[in-house]
């Protein structure tokens, strides 16, 4: 069957060409099976018992930090507002999952998020043990056969002893200082005397909780606190009240913990994990539930009442490819209905148990109520045997099912997502979320008569007091729409300057031209993204270099003596240079950039050639050899000669283009590879190397740019239309697509599907009449 002349959403990535410096270093290896000489005789080493000492000292410290990095943990407690953490240190003391810190670190009554070395996240699930006054507290977590570090023995830590720490000092997670005992001390705090170690090293926030070690990898103490007389001198509690603790824990459920932000059970109730929590008036949820696919649920312990009832709630994701929203007519378990937007969807589900095999999706469509990445507003009203299902007020489904009639009405997440819930209601009859029609064409009208920014004072205020919450609505509804308004204005003067060019392209390179100004159009395809082109200066550049090189000619030159002149001013005068640092850079198919920075790409450097060999009367045509643009010499009487401007001007053989075209594209050269390239080839060739990168890098307003400047220079390009048509879509320009598949309906190009061109066209339209 035929297929579409272009692909279809798919962009075409360019592999970027890297060049790496490596540095070798020379060994002398005695061969194999051969005898080693002698080692030569040596002085005996004379080096400081201190510097060895330190340098033995500091390889123990590495080795040490190597094997105990994997038992220290970075613990993070939330605080009182979202945005509020506190980051400490913890370490693993058991394979099973205890977790020693300090109790400063943890808080009161906080969540509590510990991750290991190599960021996995290790479920908390209980405070095993704490003194408060110890500044002490070791947590338990979800894991079997964890590296832990082994308990010292306080009796026998000595000063001056060498010590290392590990800790997360100002968020550097992981982070290992080493340093010594410098004494024991009594510190009082709030009348309670408590023997600690003090240590001379730099304890910066965040190193709390850390352990310290002596040189055998044995904990001696836990970093508390830092000195606040000397900079490099801070505490550790020692080994032996941690051990005390563990002897007599007073273990507390994670979920009993948790007070900040916990909810209220008469109000909720939470099944199939995750972390719901509360803040300012939100519901909030985190982490992934344990039911299929991710589900938690929080149910209201408010009974909904007799049908018909309506249950409502806003909600903002942080991930639209993610899921959340209201449950109802739930069983407490497994049995409920959802709606909820999920992956750009919004949908309607009746689950009847724990897998997806027992879910029946009701409804599931876009719909363009659904604001993403902003507050929506979900409703459903609930009557005998129906479901009436609203965004934003808009009703967008309503669907007959009588297979569940009552139960609990709440909330639900789904995968990974991270979801905030505010202004859950339940009644006879919800209020609107958003203004009626009537009352926000009212408040437009007086957002009209407005007056700015600098003349408003609060008597200008007072016709949206009246309605505050619709009028607030409206206002940022305007503003968005004015944005909206100010993006669409500033693309479509781009479109504006674009076509501007595009015509000056045309002219010079256009159908209708018999002979091509490749030099023109070149920089006409550079204007098409930078604005400050002067084509005509440009023009005389080029013109004065092929006047000097003229300058350079005997009386009667031939051939050879005009290519070893300009190949002479343009490579060893001037500079020129093939890039091969940045091969892929926009800047080396601009012919400007080409000119100013002395760099470029094979083509537009043999396009340079070809026009200073026209201008001083030298015979030379373009080679568009795959992957590799080459000129040739074409004289009179003689042979052609390929040359290379991108390799300074090099002769070229058959061989060498042909392993040139290998390393480049992969093909094997064929005599028609190395056919004469028409000019408006070379220029549609050199708009394809911009167009790959704008897709590369998904650029759509760049290949609209580009598309439009190849279609101009030749109409007749199938796959290049068809791809605009797509691209003029996917940027909203959904007229001026539908009329790019016009064009197939009207030529008719062999090998179409023009059925599928029409199915496509009337899609574009009716998408366009939505808007």
């Amino acid at each position: 069957m035929p297929s579409l002349p272009f692909p279809t959403f798919r962009p075409l990535f360019f592999a970027a060409m890297h060049l790496v410096a490596s540095l070798l270093i020379a060994q002398q290896i005695p061969s194999l099976g051969a005898e080693a000489p002698a080692p030569a005789k040596t002085p005996t080493d004379t080096t400081p018992p201190a510097i060895a000492a330190a340098k033995e000292l500091a390889t123990m410290v590495q080795n040490l930090a190597r094997d105990a990095r994997s038992s220290v943990v970075v613990v993070t407690a939330s605080g009182r507002e979202a945005s509020d953490t506190q980051l400490g240190t913890g370490f693993i003391i058991s394979a099973d999952g205890l977790v020693a810190t300090n109790y400063h670190v943890i808080g009161e009554g906080r969540p509590l998020e510990v991750r290991t070395a190599d960021g996995k996240q290790l479920e908390v699930i209980e405070i095993h043990a704490t003194d408060r006054n110890a500044d002490l507290a070791v947590l338990r977590v979800k894991a079997e056969g964890l590296p832990f570090l082994k308990l010292g023995d306080s009796a026998k830590v000595a000063e001056g002893e060498p010590i290392v720490v590990l800790g997360n000092p100002r968020g550097l997670r992981h982070s290992v200082v080493s340093g010594v005992i410098s004494g024991m001390r009594d510190i009082d705090e709030a009348g309670l005397k408590q023997k600690m170690l003090q240590i001379a090293m730099p304890i910066e926030p965040g190193n709390s909780g850390g352990p310290v070690l002596n040189l055998a990898g044995e904990v001696l103490g836990v970093v508390t606190m830092k000195s606040l007389v000397t900079e490099n001198l801070g505490f550790a509690i020692q080994v032996s009240d941690l051990k005390r603790i563990l002897e007599n824990p007073n273990s507390l459920p994670i979920a009993r913990w948790i007070s900040i932000g916990a909810l209220d059970p008469k109000q909720w109730t939470t099944l199939f994990g995750a972390r719901w929590s509360q803040r300012g008036g939100k519901l909030l949820v985190t982490g992934q539930g344990n039911g299929f696919g991710g589900r938690s649920l929080c149910l209201s312990q408010e009974k909904p009442p007799e049908l018909p009832f309506e249950v409502s709630v806003m909600v903002k994701m942080d991930d639209e490819a993610g899921a959340a929203g209201l449950v109802f007519h739930s069983d407490g378990e497994n049995r409920h209905y959802g709606f909820y937007p999920s992956a750009g969807n919004v949908r309607l589900s009746r689950f009847e148990g724990p897998d997806v095999f027992s879910w029946q999706v009701l409804y599931d469509k876009p719909t363009k109520a659904y604001r993403a990445k902003e507050w929506n507003t979900l409703k459903v009203r609930v009557e005998e045997g129906a479901i009436s299902c609203f965004v934003n007020d808009e009703l967008v489904t309503k669907v007959e099912d009588r297979v569940y009639t009552s139960g609990q009405v709440g909330l639900a997440k789904f995968r990974q997502t991270s979801a905030e819930f505010r202004r859950f209601q339940v009644g006879k009859s919800v209020p609107r979320a958003l203004p009626s029609e009537s009352e926000a064409s009212s408040i437009r009208e007086q957002v009209a008569m407005i007056p700015s920014l600098r003349e408003i004072v609060s008597e200008s205020l007072s016709p949206f007091t009246k309605n505050a919450s619709a009028s607030v609505h409206v206002l940022r509804d305007e503003a968005a729409r004015l944005r909206a308004r100010a993006d669409e204005l500033t693309r479509i003067a781009a479109d504006v300057r674009t076509a501007s060019v595009v015509e000056e392209l045309r002219k010079v390179a256009g159908p209708e031209v018999a002979e091509v100004d490749l030099l023109a159009a070149s920089l006409w395809i550079a204007s098409l993204d930078e604005e400050d082109v002067d084509v005509t200066a440009y023009i005389k550049q080029v013109d004065r270099m092929a006047a000097e090189v003229k300058s350079s000619f005997t009386e009667k030159p031939a051939d050879d003596e005009k290519i070893t002149k300009l190949n002479r001013l343009l490579f060893d005068e001037l500079g020129f240079h093939g890039s091969r640092a940045d091969y892929y850079q926009r800047a080396n198919s601009y012919f400007n950039r080409v000119l100013d920075d002395r760099e470029g790409l094979p083509i537009t450097l043999s396009v340079l050639y070809l026009s200073l060999a026209k201008r001083i009367d030298l015979p030379m045509e373009g080679v568009g050899m795959p992957g590799h643009f080459l000129v040739r010499h074409r004289p009179v009487e003689g042979e052609p000669q390929l040359l290379d401007p991108f390799d300074r001007g090099a002769k070229i053989s058959r061989e060498q283009a042909a392993k040139l075209m290998l390393e480049s594209s992969g093909a094997v050269l064929e005599d028609e590879h190395l056919v004469a390239t028409p000019h408006r080839a070379i220029v549609v060739r050199m708009l394809q190397n911009l167009l790959n990168l704008a897709q590369g890098s998904q650029d759509r307003e760049a290949m609209i740019r580009y598309l439009d400047a190849m279609i101009a220079v030749d109409p007749a390009l199938v796959r290049e239309r068809g791809l605009r048509a797509i691209v003029r879509f996917e940027t909203g320009r959904k007229q001026a697509a539908a009329i790019d598949l016009d064009w197939f309906l009207e030529k008719k190009p062999e090998g179409i599907d023009l059925e599928q061109i029409e199915s496509m066209r009337a899609f574009f339209l009716e998408d366009s009449g939505k808007n």
